[in-house]
């Protein structure tokens, strides 16, 4: 209970020093947001009225303590460049990308596993009947990790939206709409980030396993009587689960950046092509509100690992 206790404040004062980081990168950097909304022809008293109105002639710590104070009930301030409130301007974003984060992590997870135990299998078998299956997967696991998401969203949309014609490209359909349609259209993007990182996955498989095979604890076990299955079922796995888990959770991390990539290619109206949009109107509540958001999701993904690492083998201290 101390340990999470511990790290519970840990993730509190590391959020507490990213909000403050985000909000003055963002109010220090050049730009005018009310010039950007009025144009360079605005009169010098629509200027200042306007930057009244979103509250710019305040000091700025007195801004950053009613901004971190609405921010703590939930209030994220309100858009330059749009009309709603940022939280109603990324209710639906952060649904979509979610939706596509959660499809490429659940897919990278159902293409890795099976493969990359049934590599490791073989290996802790000592099949050489199977030695062409390894260099398959080897050879797909490094063209995989090679290919960026960019180009596997462009080559999915090529073959199954123009040619194959399963989807129609840049027809996005909302779950508001039809959800079998939604979730349907989201497929390819996310097989377009799962695949990546699906790779990723394998090699860290087989290189744990690989590495757990040479120890003594491993021959231990054989010397038992125990065979290759039940040393690789009954010891080897266990003792990289934590690895792989740790691993995946990182993948599911990187597809932040990801998702940002492959909304574009898709037409996906998510949070990463709002993040984008907004850099570039200067429209800084919507951005720093994204900013804080994303990195609560990174550093609670960490937090949580770690406290189920610690969980499952209480010998790792982190």
């Amino acid at each position: 209970m101390r340990y999470i206790i511990r790290k519970l404040v840990t993730l509190l004062i590391t959020l507490f020093a990213v909000s403050l980081l985000a909000f003055l990168a963002f109010s220090v950097i050049p730009g005018d947001p009310a010039v950007l909304r009025l144009g360079v022809d605005a009169t010098p008293e629509a200027l200042d009225a306007l930057r009244a109105e979103m509250g710019l002639d305040r000091p700025l710590a007195l801004r950053y303590v009613e901004w971190l104070g609405q921010m703590l009930f939930g209030d994220m301030g309100r858009s330059f460049a749009h009309e709603p409130s940022v939280r109603e301007l990324l209710g639906d974003r952060l649904v979509i990308t979610g939706t596509l984060m959660g499809l490429g992590f659940l897919m990278s997870l159902v293409i890795a596993l099976p493969i990359g135990l049934l590599c490791v299998e073989n290996v802790g078998a000592g099949r050489g009947g199977l030695r062409p299956l390894q260099g398959v997967v080897t050879g797909l696991t490094q063209i995989m990790m090679a290919v960026p998401p960019l180009f596997l969203g462009l080559v999915l949309t090529f073959v199954f939206g123009l040619t194959v014609r399963l989807f129609t490209p840049s027809a996005f359909i909302s779950f508001r709409e039809s959800l079998s349609g939604y979730l349907f259209y989201m497929l390819f993007p996310a097989l377009a980030i799962a695949l990546p990182k699906s790779a990723m996955i394998i090699r860290v498989i087989r290189s744990s396993v690989r590495d757990e095979l040479g120890k003594d604890y491993v021959q231990t076990a054989v010397s038992r009587g125990n065979g290759p299955r039940a040393v690789l079922y009954r010891h080897v796995l266990p003792n990289i689960a934590v690895p792989v888990m740790t691993f995946s959770v990182l993948t599911l991390i990187m597809m932040i950046t990801d998702s940002i990539v492959v909304e574009q290619v898709f037409s996906i109206p998510g949070a990463g092509r709002l993040l984008v949009g907004a850099i570039g109107a200067r429209d800084f509540p919507v951005v720093q509100a994204l900013v804080v958001v994303i990195a609560a999701f990174v550093m609670i993904s960490h937090a949580l690992t770690d406290i189920i690492s610690r969980l499952i083998d209480r010998r790792i201290i982190v």
